[in-house]
């Protein structure tokens, strides 16, 4: 499974509206309202990476009040549950 994250720059008076139609996009696992230089940030998981391009471009970048996108590809997922689980002798 591939990991993107989508850093959204959206029209301010459509934020919800435009956040719930990112949630609403198959490919699109959560969407996040808020505040710094972004408006929202969607996660992708796809299979692959032709997936992102038309999860992206043919789907978000297309979502009305999405004005720009940048995305990330993630490469490793941490959490607090992988490390306490590196560190647990047969607990």
């Amino acid at each position: 499974m591939i990991t993107a994250i989508v850093l959204v720059h959206a029209d301010s008076a459509r934020i919800p509206e435009t956040a719930q139609a990112l949630a609403d996009i198959k490919g699109v696992a959560e969407v996040y309202s808020c505040a710094g230089d972004v408006d929202l940030i969607a996660i992708v998981r796809v299979r692959d990476h032709e997936q992102i391009a038309e999860v992206v471009t043919g789907r978000i970048n297309k979502t009305d009040g999405v004005l720009r996108t940048a995305t990330h590809i993630a490469f490793k997922s941490y959490s607090q549950a992988d490390v306490e689980a590196g560190f647990s002798i047969g607990e």
